[in-house]
């Protein structure tokens, strides 16, 4: 159970009635994904010409932020986000949402010991079960952080939250101050994006590399997807998970079979997790299930927790990759994308596990304006964010092959990099590095 000071019983309202506790220059949090509230934050908007300067903090938007729509002008909410979905991009490049740059791991310690103030918390939850908990379902993330440090907290109840397994996203009705009445708006899912052959073609190299027994991250997109199909097609079985993101793909190899968690040093027999995104389908496979566990975001995401199970392997997307093995997965040049989210986390725990491997897998290039593009660079695009630097990054995949960087020197690394590039792009790639002296002229 969350522990947090109890207050009195908590009070009914109606959302406008919480709305109405807000002041301005106060500091919200709106917690993540599906637990964001939809109710209040309408109610909230609707109060805008009666404020100015209320921040709000919340991550990966599912739907649209009121207070954001309302407020085009940024005279009345400043939001501040951990990680950027689709919709929290679009509201940045119009300066509505600015990123906080962090390790999604590190969260809750800055809660507890940086951030001076979290006026007012509002989460979404399941309605109170017999025992006098209400559950804030398939996601804890840095939630009980958040709750802890909060003055007042509001939960906004939604009838289609599935109750989850785990003792921090159960929240004991004495610790809350504030409960309304959400809508009946099913819970937003993360349609899974169609395999390419490109995808398909990373997926099999990597599937090559798990073994029986091994302990799985997966992160989101395409290709980690990709990976967890192949799976499914090959034997390869007794599996276990500890992650901080749970797809729809280890979803599929939980109901296959394929995932036993017998041999995780800690938290054995069980999927362990710290959110859920995808299907209609996932959500109701982890409604009570015992065989999952929610756990806090510095459970699931500090490398030495990581790497207290023996052969993680940590699967994780990319969108550029320079040719001393930088991956920059989160900006274009200045533009925020997405976040760092726990890359760079399970990237070092993979590789501190006995028998870990870490793989950041990218395609070799990308279409823009009609052109195709390398996403293998002689130098990063300027302004852009290193997430894995070069002397974390271990293997490394696109569909043209597989390399392990660690213990190259630098000429290895760039020729070893220049070989996972498109062919039409190889030639350029090794002039650079000789011209930018990565290699003797002689190396390629």
């Amino acid at each position: 159970m969350i522990q947090r000071t109890a207050g009195r019983a908590a009070r009914q309202m109606t959302p406008e009635e919480a709305a109405a506790l807000v002041k301005s220059g106060d500091w919200l949090d709106y917690g993540a994904t599906f637990n964001q509230p939809d109710a209040f934050d309408r109610a909230l908007a609707a109060r805008k010409a009666e404020l100015h300067g209320v921040n709000i903090r919340n991550c990966l938007s599912m739907r649209p932020r009121a207070v954001l729509e309302a407020d085009p002008g940024r005279a009345h909410f400043a939001c501040y986000n951990w990680h950027f979905s689709g919709y929290d991009r679009k509201q940045h490049d119009a300066g509505l949402c600015h990123y906080i740059p962090c390790h999604l791991g590190e969260i809750p310690d800055y809660y507890r010991r940086f951030i001076e103030r979290v006026d007012i918390a509002i989460l979404k939850a399941a309605p109170m079960d017999a025992e006098g908990f209400f559950n804030l379902g398939p996601i804890s993330l840095w939630h009980p952080a958040v709750i802890e440090r909060a003055t007042t907290l509001i939960l906004e109840i939604t009838p289609d939250m599935p109750a989850a397994v785990g003792t921090h996203v159960r929240v004991h009705h004495s610790q809350v101050d504030v409960v309304i009445e959400g809508d009946d708006t099913p819970m937003p899912e993360l349609p899974n994006a169609r395999a390419t052959d490109v995808d398909r073609a990373v997926a099999r190299l990597i599937a090559a590399e798990i073994e029986d027994g091994a302990c799985l991250q997966v992160g989101i997109g395409g290709m980690p997807n990709a990976v967890t199909t192949l799976l499914l097609e090959s034997g390869v079985k007794d599996l276990g998970v500890h992650t901080e993101m749970l797809n729809d793909g280890l979803i599929e190899l939980y109901r296959a079979g394929r995932i036993s968690g017998g041999r995780k040093a800690f938290d054995q027999g069980l999927l362990t997790y710290s959110f859920c995104l995808g299907s209609r389908a996932s959500y109701d496979t982890l409604r009570g299930n015992d065989d999952f566990l929610c756990r806090p975001v510095d459970h699931t995401n500090l490398p030495d927790t990581i790497a207290r199970n023996d052969r993680v392997v940590a699967i994780n997307n990319t969108t550029q990759l320079d040719l001393q093995g930088q991956a920059a997965s989160e900006s274009a040049g200045h533009r925020h994308i997405s976040g760092t989210g726990g890359q760079a986390q399970f990237v070092r725990g993979a590789y501190a596990s006995k028998g870990g491997k870490s793989f950041i897998c990218l395609a070799s290039t990308y279409e823009r304006h009609g052109q195709r593009r390398s996403r293998i660079v002689l130098d990063l695009t300027p302004g852009n964010v290193v997430t894995t630097p070069r002397s974390d990054q271990m293997f490394v995949v696109t569909e043209y092959g597989m390399v392990n960087l660690k213990g190259r020197s630098v000429p290895e690394r760039a020729k070893a990099i220049i070989g996972l590039a498109h062919p039409d792009d190889r030639e350029e790639l090794a002039r650079g590095a000789r011209a930018k002296g990565l290699v003797p002229a002689h190396f390629l």
